[in-house]
């Protein structure tokens, strides 16, 4: 029996525009009508997810690539660097990548060397810093823009922390060991109570891979890539085309 629903949000819950459709709001709604739990797992930050937490109010809110849990406002997970491998990350990126732009997260706060953070529609919230100083702060995530994943990849094995790549981009995480959707989910069905087969989950992408694999139900949107579609138990439409609404319809209703 399904007990919880997981989602995704780029690519898999929000269409390409970045807008949640009034039928994915309206299957949703009936779903938690009948007791069904809801709950997102992005790699967006706390404030970069915001705008969509405010509109879906999910019981559980996985961020920060599965290293932050929050529920009504209150933090019950955090996957944290320490201080000091999280001033070793900063500055073996800027001695590689001079210049570099790189944002670190802190819990729902974010830090930037951006000059145009107030244009960013997902980080227009995030703090200046162009880290002359420590940040002081043991961080859940690093990102920054590089070259190639190869660079990346010599960071990571240089420290000794997880690396996480994205579809078509340049931005590259770092994030501490043991941490991801994965180990996310397996704290959050301590604290909702729920097993893991009770959970469907959805996702698009190569992060979402083991999420997809560890519940119950693991469902691919179709616009998903090939590693995510060989993850799931099984397929759905596409993000456009409200894929996460009509596999739930179907199933749950």
């Amino acid at each position: 029996m399904i007990r919880m629903i997981l989602t995704d949000l780029d690519h898999t819950l929000l269409r390409q525009d970045g807008t949640i459709s009034v039928n994915t709001l309206d299957v949703l709604k009936e779903c938690r009508s009948k007791g069904i739990l809801f709950a997102i797992a992005t790699a967006r930050y706390w404030i970069g997810a915001e705008r969509y937490i405010d509109l879906l109010k999910p019981d559980y809110e996985i961020t920060t690539d599965g290293t932050l849990i929050h529920s009504a406002g209150g933090c019950l997970y955090s996957c944290e660097f320490s201080e000091d491998d999280t001033e070793l990350i900063v500055r073996s990126i800027l001695e590689m990548v001079p210049g570099t732009e790189i944002t670190v997260a802190h819990g729902k706060d974010v830090y930037w060397n951006s000059l145009h953070i107030a244009e960013s529609e997902k980080l227009h919230k995030a703090i200046y810093n162009d880290y002359s100083k420590p940040l002081g702060i043991r961080a859940n995530k690093i990102v920054a823009e590089l070259p190639d994943e190869a660079v990346a990849r010599k960071i990571s094995e240089d420290v000794g922390c997880r690396l996480q790549c994205y579809r078509g981009e340049r931005w590259y995480s770092f994030l501490p060991q043991g941490s991801g959707k994965t180990a996310a989910i397996a704290e959050l069905t301590k604290i909702s109570g729920n097993a893991i087969d009770d959970i469907v989950a959805f996702g698009d992408d190569s992060n979402d891979v083991e999420m997809l694999k560890l519940c119950g139900k693991g469902i691919a949107v179709a616009n998903a890539v090939p590693e995510a579609v060989a993850a799931a138990d099984g397929m759905t439409l596409s993000n456009d085309e409200d894929g996460v609404a009509h596999w739930l319809k179907e199933n749950c209703l």
